[in-house]
C-alpha cells in the first residue's frame, strides 16, 4: 500500500459522553481498555467544551463549525439548515468514500446526501430497526417499533454498539484501498441508564462526584433549581412505575447505582470502539488513518444533584477531545482549555484541505505540533430548550419561574482559570476552576472579583460582536 495514499479519518461520536471517563484523563474508574490505549497514543484535549451542552446544538457545530445562534439550531430536534454545509461537503477533494453510522440528531432527513454518501440509522425506523426485526425480535410499540427501555434490555450481541460495529467494520474493508472517512454516533452512554453490562463495575468500587453527596447549592441559577426539583419528583414517581431508576435519582445509593450503569454503557461503547481499531489494524490501516474520538456533551450523573447536560457545570459542558494521528505511538495531554468550534477546521487541516470561509473557529492543528499559539478564551451559549417544571412548584413565584426557563446564557473559560457566565434573565455565576474545581462557590456577588467580571463581560461582549451574537446581556 503506498505510503502517499491518502489520510483516512475515524470519528467516533458517542452520546453524553463525561471527559472523566477517559481512564488517562484521572477521573472515574471505568473499564474502557480501549479507549485508553487510543488515549495513550493521542494528543488528549483535557479541557474541551462544547459550544452549547444539549444534542442538536452541540451537533450542529461538530458538523458545521458554526455556532447555534448562527445555524438556527439553538434547542433540541431542530433541523439543519441545508444552506449550511456539513463538513465533508467544505472540503475540496471529493475522492473520499464518506459514511455516517448512528446518531444524526439533526433533522429526520438524515446525513445522507450531506457530504455523506451513506447512512446507517440507529432511529426507531432505521437500519437497527429492521437488524432487530430480522433477527425475530418482537416489537413492543406499535408500527413495528422498539421503545428505548427494550432496546437497552437486549443482550450485547444485539446491542446497537455492537450493531455500529459490524456495520463500521463491512465499511473499512470494503473501501480499504480508498481514502474514507467515517462517523461513527453511538447513542450510548445517553440515558436510559440500562444496558447489558449493568453489573461490569462492582458497586463498592463506583464513586460518586463529591457534589453529589454535598447539600443542595441554591447559589445557582433558578432554571437549575428548577431542573434539579423536577428529576426528583420524577425520581420518586420512578420508584413505583419502573423497576430500577433509568434517568433520575434522590439518594447517594440511587446517584451510585445510576453512575454504576452509566460505566457500564461507557464499557459496552469501548468493546464496540476496540473491535474497529482492530478491524483497521487488520486491513493495515493505522498508519493511514486518523482516528477523533469527541462527544456531543457530559452528563452530570448526581453532581450538583442533577442529571444529564444543559447546564454549564464542568460535568455537563466539557467532554473528551481524541486526536490520533497515523502512525502516532506515544501520547500528549493538552492542558489549556479548547472549543468544539475549533473541531471542524481541524478536521480539514488533518485531511490536508483549506479552512473554509462557512467555519467560525480555527484549526487546532499547530497546538497539536507544539507551535507557539496564544492562549485563547473558550465561549458556550444557551438558548431556552425545553426545562419542565415541577407542578405546583413553590420555588418561586409564577413569573420568575416563567423567566427563567426561558433564560439565555453566554459562558467564557479563561485560559487562567476563570469561567463566567451571564445569563438575560437569571442568576449570574462565577467561577474559579484552579481555586474550586468542584464548582461549589460562586463568586459573582463577591465585589473583590469587580475587574474580573468586568474584563471577561467585555471578552463575552466582544466575542458576541465578532459572531453576530444579538443577545443583551
Amino acid at each position: 500500500m503506498s505510503a502517499q495514499r491518502k489520510r483516512n479519518l475515524i470519528i467516533f461520536l458517542p452520546d453524553q459522553q463525561r471527559s472523566d471517563t477517559i481512564p488517562c484523563c484521572g477521573g472515574v474508574k471505568v473499564h474502557a481498555p480501549n479507549l485508553d490505549k487510543l488515549a495513550s497514543e493521542s494528543v488528549v484535549f483535557e479541557r474541551a467544551y462544547v459550544t452549547h451542552p444539549v444534542c442538536t446544538p452541540s451537533r450542529s457545530s461538530l458538523m458545521t463549525g458554526t455556532w447555534p445562534h448562527i445555524n438556527g439550531c439553538t434547542r433540541n430536534s431542530v433541523p439543519l439548515d441545508r444552506r449550511f454545509r456539513v463538513f465533508p461537503e467544505l472540503m475540496e477533494d471529493r475522492d473520499y468514500h464518506t459514511a455516517y453510522m448512528g446518531k444524526w440528531h439533526l433533522g429526520e432527513g438524515g446525513p445522507a446526501g450531506r457530504g455523506f454518501r451513506e447512512w446507517v440509522s440507529t432511529d426507531d425506523r432505521g437500519d437497527y430497526t429492521n437488524f432487530l426485526l430480522s433477527k425475530d425480535i418482537t416489537p413492543d410499540k406499535q408500527n413495528a417499533r422498539f421503545s428505548k427501555l427494550a432496546i437497552t434490555n437486549l443482550p450485547v450481541e444485539l446491542s446497537r454498539p455492537k450493531f455500529l460495529e459490524k456495520r463500521a467494520c463491512e465499511f473499512i474493508e470494503k473501501h480499504c484501498r480508498d481514502p474514507f472517512i467515517l462517523v461513527v454516533a453511538f447513542v450510548e452512554p445517553h440515558s436510559p441508564y440500562n444496558g447489558p453490562l449493568n453489573n461490569e463495575h462492582p458497586l463498592n468500587e463506583v464513586d460518586l462526584d463529591p457534589t453529589a453527596t454535598l447539600p443542595e447549592n441554591d447559589d445557582i441559577p433558578l432554571r437549575y433549581r428548577l431542573m434539579r426539583e423536577w428529576q426528583q419528583a420524577e425520581a420518586a414517581l420512578d420508584r413505583e412505575r419502573l423497576p430500577i431508576q433509568l434517568f433520575f435519582g434522590i439518594t447517594p445509593a440511587e446517584y451510585r447505582s445510576i453512575k454504576q450503569r452509566y460505566l457500564g454503557l461507557v464499557t459496552l461503547v469501548d468493546q464496540s470502539i476496540g473491535a474497529i481499531l482492530r478491524c483497521l489494524e487488520r486491513c493495515g490501516l493505522t498508519d493511514h488513518t486518523i482516528v477523533v474520538h469527541t462527544s456531543d456533551h457530559g452528563d452530570s450523573l448526581g453532581a450538583h444533584h442533577l442529571f444529564g447536560k444543559e447546564t454549564m457545570f464542568e460535568e455537563a459542558a466539557r467532554v473528551p477531545f481524541l486526536v490520533r494521528l497515523p502512525g502516532q505511538k506515544c501520547g500528549k495531554i493538552i492542558s489549556r482549555p479548547v472549543t468544539h468550534i475549533d473541531f471542524v477546521p481541524t478536521l480539514l487541516d488533518l485531511l490536508g484541505q483549506p479552512r473554509h470561509h462557512q467555519c467560525a473557529g480555527k484549526s487546532l492543528l499547530p497546538l497539536i505540533h507544539d507551535e507557539t499559539t496564544t492562549l485563547d478564551n473558550v465561549f458556550l451559549e444557551w438558548a431556552p430548550n425545553r426545562t419542565k417544571v415541577k407542578k405546583r412548584t413553590s420555588l418561586a413565584p409564577r413569573r420568575m419561574i416563567k423567566r427563567a426557563i426561558e433564560e439565555s446564557t453566554r459562558t467564557v473559560v479563561s485560559p487562567e482559570g476563570w469561567k463566567l457566565s451571564l445569563r438575560d434573565k437569571d442568576l449570574n455565576e462565577l467561577y474559579n476552576w484552579k481555586d474550586d474545581p468542584l464548582e461549589t462557590r460562586n463568586l459573582y456577588c463577591d465585589r473583590q472579583y469587580a475587574s474580573v467580571i468586568s474584563r471577561l463581560a467585555d471578552e463575552i461582549h466582544r466575542w458576541q460582536e465578532s459572531t453576530r451574537d444579538e443577545l443583551k446581556i
